[in-house]
């Protein structure tokens, strides 16, 4: 038996990338990394903050619908939660959220102050911190803004 060999038409190269282009291709990475990483971050923590104010807004019509049908805003010792489940109060005609009570974009309750400082009655969040004042991501945010 005979063995056969072929005649490659193309000469045989190494076909790999060497440490060098390797290198470049690692830094241009880093590079994109360093300008489009912090700007995803800042999208994220606005976006948070605008679904913050968002559902203070919604939470101050449901609290206007509320004073409505009973005459006056929710005590603070009833607070928010007589949005959803009646505080025994005459008049109370809800739920008036079509949901449940959200909390905020960082997984705290919203705060609610009757009387208000700002207004007639304030609903708050204190940001990602929990903390009162801050910036950027801890910043408060409240219904009087």
């Amino acid at each position: 038996m005979r063995k056969r060999t072929e005649n490659l038409s193309f000469p045989l190269t190494n076909h790999g990338f060497s440490l060098l282009e390797l290198m470049a291709v690692m830094v241009i990475l880093g590079f994109i990394a360093t300008i489009a990483v912090p700007q995803y971050f800042n999208q994220v923590r606005k976006a948070k903050q605008q679904t913050a104010k968002t559902q203070i807004e919604m939470l101050m019509t449901a609290m206007n619908a509320y004073r409505m049908d009973v005459g006056d805003y929710p005590s603070q010792s009833e607070g928010i939660a007589a949005l959803a489940t009646d505080p025994g109060v005459e008049g109370w005609d809800g739920p008036y959220l079509a949901k449940a009570i959200p909390q905020d974009p960082w997984r705290h309750d919203y705060n609610y102050q009757n009387p208000g400082q700002h207004g007639d009655i304030d609903i708050f969040t204190y940001g990602k911190d929990n903390r009162e004042g801050g910036t950027k991501e801890d910043m408060d945010i409240g219904s009087w803004e």
